[in-house]
């Protein structure tokens, strides 16, 4: 990798820190503009945890004698992408207070028309406990990805790919939280009058969450926010399935990962509309919305890459 890849991976990585602080800036003035708080505890130690890692990336940014790319990037990324969902996730939360009309019969006949038979899918599934078990852990697979990419990445050298990934997932997080608000649902099981209770082998957690926490949001009665207990409440577009695709963008240009990837990240897809509940037109939305942030983000790199300005003095380079 050239010395002008790393200043520009540089400088985009700049710019995700820039659109961060915008984000918590909103984030930050929708909590003052409403009733919603956030418990201090996790909030706390997942701030601490942001300031390390930041901290760290940007002391070895700019301490010329120890100045090692991959340590800036590893570090400085992971905070970005814990930072996203500190930030995010209780977004989430504040957006579905907006209370638009419920969705749930369009996107189910949507699936309908379509000729997508969610309950024979489930029933597939439930009729196959192994499969079940493959499936449930495929959805869980969302969290790990969110570590191993930013090592993977700035181990191979890839640091403005890295960049791209970390503007890609929060765009398309953002965008996904905006349609959601719009476009609200509960998911599928409520949608059929079936109970998660018919399906012994199936654990659709993310949907059970879903289940309790949206209608609270809705009609006022949850506005205290715990980040160690929120749930997944967007169900158009599947942010899982938006993650599958940039994930797998991600590692695609890793040959050591890019078999797990595909694996891991269809098992997911397969397992979002049992795990989380979601309509099939839900898996589709999340694709295309993950597919444009990829293109925005790379969009972006390319102006930033050819910005010309001149470079902090302590910028990384290459070792």
């Amino acid at each position: 990798m050239g010395t002008g890849e790393t200043a520009a991976a540089w400088r985009l990585f700049v710019v995700n820190w820039i659109a961060l602080g915008a984000v918590a800036a909103a984030f930050g003035a929708a909590l003052l503009l409403t009733g919603f708080s956030v418990a201090p505890r996790a909030a706390i130690i997942g701030g601490g945890f942001v300031a390390v890692y930041g901290g760290f990336s940007f002391f070895n940014a700019f301490a010329v004698k120890r100045r090692d790319p991959q340590v800036v990037f590893v570090l400085g990324n992971t905070a970005q992408i814990v930072l996203i969902t500190l930030l995010m996730a209780p977004f989430t939360y504040v957006a579905a207070a907006a209370n638009f009309p419920m969705a749930d019969a369009k996107l189910l006949a949507i699936d309908q028309f379509l000729g997508l038979d969610w309950l024979g899918y489930v029933t597939f599934v439930n009729e196959r406990p192994l499969l079940a078990t493959w499936l449930d852990f495929g959805y869980m697979m969302i969290r790990w990805p969110l570590f191993i990419i930013p090592v993977a990445l700035a181990a191979s050298g890839k640091f403005r790919r890295l960049q791209v990934y970390t503007l890609a997932f929060l765009i398309a997080l953002i965008v996904t939280t905006i349609i959601s608000t719009m476009i609200p649902a509960i998911g599928v099981y409520q949608q059929l009058g079936v109970s998660v209770t018919d399906f012994q082998n199936l654990n659709p957690i993310a949907y059970l969450g879903q289940l309790r926490d949206l209608p609270l949001v809705r009609n006022g009665s949850l506005r205290a926010l715990d980040l160690d207990l929120l749930s997944g409440i967007i169900t158009f577009p599947s942010f899982h399935a938006a993650s599958a695709l940039l994930y797998g963008w991600a590692l695609w240009g890793s040959p050591w990962f890019r078999p797990v990837a595909i694996i891991a990240n269809l098992a997911m897809l397969a397992a979002t509309p049992i795990t989380g509940g979601h309509y099939f037109i839900d898996v589709v939305a999340g694709l295309a919305v993950a597919a444009v942030a990829i293109v925005i983000a790379k969009e972006i790199s390319r102006h930033v890459a050819a910005a010309r300005f001149e470079e902090p003095v302590a910028a990384p380079a290459t070792s």
